[in-house]
This record gives C-alpha cells, structure tokens and sequence, in this order.
C-alpha cells in the first residue's frame, strides 16, 4: 500500500485553500442575498442600461431619421420584456461572476509572492 506523506507545509497549505474556498463561497452568498434584497436597484439599473444601450445601438444602426424614431417607441415598448429576462440573468450569474472577478483581485501568481529570505547565523560570520 502506497501512502504520501504530508509536511506540515502542505497541511498548511491545504488548510489555507479550504478557508480560502469557504471564505469565496460565503461572499458568494452575500453578494446572491445583496441581488435580492437590491432588486429595485437592479431594476433601476437594467432600466439605465437598457435606455443607454438601445438608444446608442439604434442612432448606430438606423440612419433614417423617421424609422429610427419609430425604432426608438419600439425599443421603449419593448423594456418590459428586457427588463424580466435581465434580473432573471443577473440574480442566476452576476453573484458568481462578480466573486470569481473579486478572486482574482486578491489572488497573486506565485510569481508575484514575495518570500522573506532566512539568513542564518553562520552565514554572518566573518571567516
């Protein structure tokens, strides 16, 4: 039978992983109960959004001024129907999107770690 050892090191740093995964799965969570108690906010915003959005797409893509002006009423009756879809989308993918983006603002490449180097005393000693 074939066991691994383990170093106080890598116990370490399995415990260090655990906390940090349960640490991102509770800001998870925050930000999932954030998106249901804000849901005015988000209305709000997906109406901005959408206001922004149709209006710059259509001055984009229709140059006729009478047909982007019927366009516009067009996209007006339509926000409704965007609007349901959008906090449907958002309370399903945002919380787990925004806390992979806040991850990886905290999380460095190995490259980036600084270790603090360990003299030892011998290596002082004048010879």
């Amino acid at each position: 039978m074939l066991r691994l050892s383990r170093s106080p090191k890598t116990a370490v740093v399995v415990r260090e992983q655990r906390l940090e995964d349960e640490r991102m799965h509770d800001i998870e969570l925050l930000l999932e109960s954030l998106f249901r108690r804000e849901e005015v906010t988000l209305r709000l915003i997906a109406d901005c959004l959408y206001d922004v959005g149709s209006t710059n797409l259509l001055n984009r893509r229709v140059h006729s001024q009478p047909l982007n002006r019927f366009m516009k009423v067009i996209a007006r009756r339509s926000k409704p129907i965007f609007r349901f879809f959008m906090l449907r989308w958002s309370r399903k993918n945002c919380p787990q999107l925004i806390a992979k983006w806040l991850h990886s603002q905290v999380r460095f490449s190995p490259s980036e770690v600084v270790l603090p180097e360990i003299q030892h005393p011998e290596s002082n000693a004048i010879t």
